[in-house]
Formats: structure tokens, sequence, C-alpha cells
């Protein structure tokens, strides 16, 4: 096994703000560790610009029936799967378009699987499982930039002509060196020393939020900002559904809920309502010419809406 340097590591490093933060009261704990994580948000937002090409790339993918595929070991590969998993009920997206691998499998989500972060082969078999395509798009998280399980997935998918990218928060990383779209988050050290559930976890939780809401959003499942691919499976959720055709149309919920059972889906009573249009097939087929994007359909109907 390979030495690793922690004193290379960004997130390794002790942090001078913190060194009594043991000697402290309670609340003057929470206060020194709130201070640090007010510095996340800022340290995404340099980001954005790399996050930006990121999105591209997916939509791309997207569009071309490629994969959005997580990968990451730990911290990293359990927000890539909080990520993943609420994908398809928020968006209506199929499971496997965005998804997480993770080093020891899903096992690993609730309890620690010694040494698979360490293991390279590993991240190469689980994406030949996958049956991992040119298509897809293959994301290493990891707050080091250099775990081998997250190295090893984006080696292997450049290797079989994917797009690669990368979530790290420390400088000058292994994996950003390696990937097509690197995303670099600087948080710095961490109030406990290592700890990278911390500072950097919250920036890895924030940044794919960016990036499969953003994406999403440029599929076209959002109208306004309202999730109009929403799948009304609970009460909570058939609510919601009634709520968004009644604040984006004026209708009342039972007027709302008459059009989602004639037409199947929130997104399409939606657009008959706005554009007037009775026909299911008609509706169906407007929306499929412009890729489920309401804006644009409503545009091809002669319905001007800013």
């Amino acid at each position: 096994m390979n030495s690793v340097d922690l004193k290379k590591i960004g997130t390794e490093q002790r942090n001078p703000n913190t060194m009594n933060i043991d000697s402290l009261s309670t609340l003057d704990i929470l206060k020194v560790i709130n201070n640090e994580d007010k510095t996340v948000p800022f340290a995404v937002e340099k980001a954005l610009p790399q996050i930006s090409l990121l999105v591209d790339r997916i939509v791309k993918a997207f569009y071309q029936e490629g994969r959005l595929i997580y990968v990451g070991a730990g911290t990293s590969g359990r927000i890539g799967i909080l990520d993943a998993v609420e994908c398809r009920p928020t968006y209506s997206c199929p499971d496997e378009m965005v998804q997480c691998l993770m080093a020891g499998g899903m096992k690993a989500m609730t309890k620690a699987v010694e040494g698979a972060e360490d293991s390279t082969e590993m991240a190469v078999e689980d994406l030949k499982n996958i049956q991992l395509t040119e298509k897809d798009v293959v994301i290493g998280i990891t707050a080091s930039g250099r775990t081998p399980y997250a190295v090893g997935a984006v080696e292997y998918a450049k290797f079989i002509g994917c797009a690669t990218g990368c979530i790290t928060t420390s400088p000058n990383s292994e994996i950003a060196k390696k990937v097509d779209y690197p995303v670099e988050a600087i948080t710095g050290a961490e109030p406990i020393t290592g700890s990278t559930r911390m500072k950097s976890g919250t920036a890895q939780k924030l940044i794919c939020n960016l990036i499969s809401t953003t994406s999403m959003i440029r599929m076209g499942k959002v109208y306004g900002n309202l999730m109009v691919d929403v799948q009304p499976t609970n009460l909570k959720l058939v609510k919601r559904a009634q709520s968004i055709i009644t604040q984006a149309t004026g209708v009342s919920n039972e007027e709302a809920q008459k059009y989602i059972d004639r037409f199947g889906s929130v997104k399409k009573a939606l657009f008959a309502i706005l554009s007037g249009i009775d026909s299911i097939e008609e509706v169906t087929q407007c929306l499929e010419r412009n890729h489920g994007h309401i804006r644009n359909a409503l545009k091809e109907v002669g319905v001007g809406r800013d």
C-alpha cells in the first residue's frame, strides 16, 4: 500500500481557529464550528465556473441517454448516494439516470467497510457491474483528492471514453489533475483535524445539490421554480402536485386533480391548462417535441410566458 503524506492534504491540516476548542463552553464550541461553516458557501462560490462546465457536459450526456455516476468512499460516497436517490421522486427520472457507487457497497452506507476505499480494483469492478459506457459521466467525490477508489474509478472511466469530473476540497489534488471537469472547493482545515464530514462534507453536499438540480432544470423538469415532474406517490406529494398547478394557473385544487387524473402527470396537466389544448395526444406530442420543456412547448403553440 502506498504511504499517505497527510502534510500534503489540505483537509488534514490543523485549524488555528479551533486549537482550544476542547476548553470552551458548549455554546462557544457551537459558535466556533458555526463560524467555520460560514466559510463553506464562499469556497463553493469560487468553484461555480467549474461546476457550470461540468453541468453542461452532464446535460449533454442525459440528452444522449447517458448517466451521471457519482463514485466515493465514506462520507463522500454517502453524500453522493443522498443526491442520487432523491432525483427520482423529485424529478421522475429513472433510478439509473443518476446513481452513486460507494466503496464497500450499500452496506457501507451505515457501517464502515475496512479497506474498501483503498481498492482501485473494486472501483473498476463496480463500474463494470453497472455496464459503464462512453455515454456516461463519472464524478469522483473525495475530500482529499487521492482516495484510491475514486481515483481508480475516474481512471477507468477515462480509459473507456467517459467524460470525467471530480468534487474535491483539497488544493492541487491527484484526482483534479486526472479528470476532464475538476470541481475544487477549497474549504481549508477542518474544525476537528481531518474530520471531513464537517466543512468538506457540507461543501460536497452543496455541490451535488447544484449539479443535480441545475441539470434537471436544464432538462425541462422545472417550470418557473416549480418541480413539474414530481411523482405524487404519497399524500404530501399529491398535495404538492395540486399546489404546483394551482400556483401556476390559478385553478382550484379540485380542478387541478381532475387535470392530473385525465392527463396522467403534473407536467401534462399544467401544459394543457396553460396552452388550452384539450387533446391528451396533442399535449404529449408537443411536450415530446420540446424535450419536456414547458416554456418551449408554449412558445411553439403561440402562448407567450415570461
